[in-house]
């Protein structure tokens, strides 16, 4: 017996990802990204973990989500704590993982219904590159 539907109609899902473009749903979007859980995706000016600040979490900080995940390459690495202080002032949990698990991860997520954000670097791309 199924509980829930695979997909909810109007969540955002990450179709694919190549090695300087994700596709949300059949658009693809070059460079790095914050996707909602429903809504635009946004142009993210991050191109490595060093390059986030609270600055550049600001957009996310505005979305009120639950959980972030935080795509940080192909390999995973971690934000420095005092940057995530809006976020975790506001409980709005946060993880890191390759950006892969995170496209996965956010995917599972979004289709259960949960405000969750992913916000994906692309290794080595122009800051906000669409």
């Amino acid at each position: 017996m199924k509980f829930q539907p695979d997909s909810l109609p109007g969540a955002n899902a990450i179709a694919r990802l190549e090695a300087h473009r994700i596709w949300v749903h059949q658009t693809p979007f070059a460079g790095s990204l914050i996707v909602p859980w429903a809504g635009e995706a946004l142009a993210w000016p991050v191109a490595a973990v060093a390059e986030v600040t609270a600055d550049a979490l600001a957009p996310v900080l505005a979305l009120k989500p639950e959980l972030l995940l935080i795509g940080t390459g192909e390999r995973q690495a971690f934000v420095a704590p005092r940057e995530l202080r809006a976020l975790i002032g506001a409980r709005i949990g946060v993880e890191c993982m390759t950006t892969a698990a995170a496209a996965r991860t956010f995917n599972v997520l979004a289709s259960e219904g949960r405000r969750v954000v992913g916000a994906f670097i692309v290794e080595g791309s122009a800051p906000g590159d669409l």
